[in-house]
């Protein structure tokens, strides 16, 4: 495995981050594919033997069963200061906001709960999770500096961002004297390049570091044509994202499993390369100990410049999807498929 400073972060991670929204119980949250703390455990394991340090989770997966299966593994398998522990919260929902909470509150407790459910004293990421349009800016970073200075974050990241809004964000936080974002986690794969255009120029001049989900396209980049898995059969959010450009994306994907066969490896080992070419962690999901093999083999793969240039070819420009669908004015307030998991402070009682 071989590691990276997290942007301008004292955080060094390894250069395949674990994405754990597939973990947890699937009755608590809006997936029906994921999967049980035995199976965390053991993929958590592969992981750490593996050399991957960089846990990603999130209050909202699975209604907070992730972050408690993610915990108790680490624990068990690791030493605290041996790994790096991401993790992120959700904007105020509709009835915090009617009830008088602030942002400040509602941060404060978002990271507790979510230190509860890990069994930790604090996390090394905290992560914006998506633009509060409902929450005035400063609210949200004067909250952040608090964590950090409370010790509850080392970082702080934001993820489904418009670089306009990062660059709005760290320029409050200098003004202010609070923390800047060291960490951007937006949707970007070989099938999905949007952030091409403007965040990924803005991050690499400001040296902030890129940890993209969806790596594999939620399983697409990672499977020939006609192979199906259960994610693929179940995850009717993701077949929202890309069903859409399949026809467009197929060209792309055929030029992956080529480049595979060239070299006699995975389709998830060159997909990965060629993200890693481009960003510092990417976050990969894993529900079967195998798939972290696949992820660590990738960071090996050296992919020359015409083969990196095979596969970016038949890209065609795509809408914008998922979260990032409803990053703007006209949809603050509505309901997104992650809050609907918001639930949990009030189950908590908090």
């Amino acid at each position: 495995m071989k590691y990276v400073k997290l942007g301008s972060s004292e955080l060094e991670v390894s250069r395949i981050c674990l994405g754990c929204m597939g973990f947890g119980d699937p009755q608590a949250g809006q997936h029906s594919w994921t999967v049980d703390e035995e199976a965390t455990r053991e993929i958590v394991k592969r992981s750490l033997d593996a050399g991957i340090n960089f846990f990603d989770t999130a209050i909202a997966y699975q209604g907070g069963t992730s972050e408690q299966y993610v915990g108790r593994a680490l624990r068990d398998f690791a030493r605290r200061d041996d790994v790096v522990v991401a993790t992120k919260f959700l904007p105020r929902t509709a009835d915090e906001i009617a009830e008088g909470v602030t942002g400040q509150q509602h941060i404060a407790n978002s990271i507790d709960a979510s230190l509860a459910h890990l069994g930790m004293d604090y996390v090394d990421l905290y992560i914006y999770h998506m633009w509060d349009y409902n929450t005035p800016l400063l609210d949200v970073m004067e909250g952040l500096a608090k964590l950090v200075k409370a010790g509850k974050a080392r970082a702080i990241g934001i993820a489904n961002v418009y670089a306009w809004q990062l660059e709005k964000a760290n320029a409050l936080a200098e003004r202010e004297g609070f923390p800047k974002f060291v960490s951007v986690q937006n949707h970007m794969n070989l099938i999905f390049r949007e952030d091409e255009r403007e965040l990924a120029p803005c991050c690499a001049e400001e040296g902030i570091a890129l940890t993209p989900y969806s790596a594999l396209a939620s399983g697409r980049l990672s499977r020939r044509p006609g192979e199906t898995s259960k994610r693929l059969r179940e995850d009717s959010y993701a077949k929202f994202k890309y069903d859409a450009s399949s026809d467009a994306d197929a060209f792309v994907i055929e030029r992956v499993a080529e480049v595979a066969d060239a070299h006699g490896v995975t389709m998830t080992e060159v997909s990965l390369a060629w993200l890693l070419t481009r960003v510092a962690s990417p976050v990969v999901g894993a529900t079967k100990p195998h798939h972290v093999d696949g992820a660590v083999a990738a960071v090996d793969l050296k992919l020359s410049d015409e083969e990196i240039a095979y596969l970016e070819e038949p890209y065609v420009p795509h809408a914008i999807v998922g979260v990032m669908a409803q990053n703007k004015p006209a949809d603050a307030g509505k309901e997104h498929v992650w809050l609907a998991n918001a639930k949990y402070l009030r189950e908590e009682g908090r």
